[in-house]
This record gives structure tokens, sequence and C-alpha cells, in this order.
């Protein structure tokens, strides 16, 4: 399963509207910390049944910023969220996005949903 770029806020709506269950990570394009969560989260994806967005935050800061606000999770970055009927059910910053930590989130959330 791929994983696809969100820059603007309709295009956020529009993926909360469509997608019962996605993972979103915010991405620094200069930190290298957050290109470890970045390599973290491209491990995961290939493995993952769950659909995967990727928002830079250099190129979306008004984005970012309006899902801090929305959902009410302070902004980090890296910061790796897990949405489940258009709220945050999960997440997680910097050195903490691992794949075993992505497919833990998946796991519980896929559980939670079966029960």
């Amino acid at each position: 399963m791929g994983v696809n770029v969100i820059e603007k806020t309709e295009q956020f709506q529009e993926v909360l509207e469509q997608q019962h269950t996605f993972f979103l990570l915010k991405h620094s394009l200069t930190c290298p910390i957050s290109s470890e969560a970045k390599e973290q989260y491209e491990r995961f994806w290939e493995e993952a049944e769950i659909p995967q967005y990727v928002l830079y935050v250099q190129e979306a800061r008004p984005l970012s910023n309006h899902i801090a606000e929305t959902f009410d999770v302070k902004h980090e970055s890296p910061q790796a969220l897990l949405f489940h009927g258009k709220e945050v059910v999960w997440h997680t910053s910097h050195w903490n996005i691992t794949k075993e930590a992505l497919h833990a989130a998946a796991h519980d959330q896929i559980k939670r949903e079966n029960q």
C-alpha cells in the first residue's frame, strides 16, 4: 500500500470524509530525527493495510496547525497520528515513531473495531 502527500486543508478534509481509519505523518524535510521517523514509516507502509498519508511541515504549515488546533494535539515534528472516525485515537513523536509502534497502534485499532 502506498502513501499519499497531503498539502492543503481541503485535501485533508476529503481524506477525513473518505477514510474511516488512516495514519498521517507530519514530516520535517530538514530534521534528521524526522528522516529516521520517515524511514520507519516507510518500512511500516510496505506492510500496512491502513491508508497512510504524509504532510511535509515546511510545505503545509497551515494544515499542520489546523490539525493541531482542531484535534487538540500539540504540534510536533516528526509526529505520527492515527485517525479513526474523524478523531485522533493515537499519536506519538520523534524517536517513538518506529515500525513496531505503528504496527502496535494499527493492531490495537483493528482489535477495537472488531469488538
